[in-house]
């Protein structure tokens, strides 16, 4: 299995060959960062419509976890184009964090679509070093779609533990592999070289829910949901909450 998984990453190497010359010479990078957003506010568009019952269940256990301040300080991780606002409850303090500041722009139109909350800041950073805000100082940290692209899923949810106040949750909902041995998982490891490129480094293999398990938040609910774009190779999304 391993020698076909290695052939067929080749073949499609080849298939791609220029997106592949122009990663190695440095090109590629910086025209995605660029491009990137707007496939997003396309793809986001779509996957809202597809997943909003899910998000509304998931969002609105945010009522309730208000901090000393009366309203629920609220850190979303790579916020991207601010796809999740219409889903928050009115009056949450919205902290934005992303490494790529191509989304502004987008981020500033859904945060004036978006009048019921209250924006603090918009932190250009990576997950893994997110210095820039105190520790115990959010409520909530919110992530959708984004430990599948950062460097160290782990060194995340160290800083998601940092910054959650006692007693604060994280909400994710996390796109992750596909069963080890099926034909799906052969095919997420073929592709996944390749639409590192095509995503912004995000990854098909990874088993999130195993980050997640050895990250030891004194609570864990998580439940799995079928791709809601089946055309992609994305696979399984897990979804839930973590308590400090």
């Amino acid at each position: 299995m391993d020698a076909l998984v290695r052939l067929l990453q080749l073949l499609v190497l080849l298939l791609t060959l220029p997106l592949h010359l122009m990663a190695l010479l440095g090109y590629w990078q910086p025209l995605c960062k660029s491009y990137f957003p707007y496939l997003m506010v396309v793809l986001t568009a779509k996957t809202n419509r597809m997943m909003a019952s899910k998000k509304r269940e998931l969002f609105g256990q945010i009522r309730g976890l208000t901090g000393a301040s009366g309203k629920v300080a609220l850190l979303e991780l790579g916020c991207g184009t601010g796809a999740n606002f219409e889903f928050y409850p009115a009056g949450c303090r919205i902290t934005c964090l992303d490494p790529n500041p191509h989304f502004e722009k987008f981020l500033t139109k859904s945060m004036a679509e978006n009048r019921h909350l209250q924006y603090e800041q918009f932190v250009v950073a990576s997950g893994e070093d997110m210095k820039q805000l105190a520790d115990s100082s959010m409520d909530v940290v919110v992530s959708t779609l984004v430990l599948c692209s950062v460097e160290s899923p782990r060194r995340v949810l160290q800083e998601v533990q940092r910054v959650l106040r006692p007693g604060g949750v994280f909400f994710f909902l996390e796109h992750v592999a596909e069963p080890r041995g099926s034909w799906a998982f052969l095919w997420q490891q073929v592709l996944e070289p390749t639409w590192k490129h095509i995503g912004d480094g995000c990854c098909l293999t990874r088993e999130t829910w195993k980050d997640l398990e050895h990250a030891q938040f004194s609570e864990l609910q998580m439940e799995q949901h079928p791709p809601p774009i089946k055309w992609l190779p994305v696979g399984p999304h897990i979804m839930g909450k973590a308590v400090k």
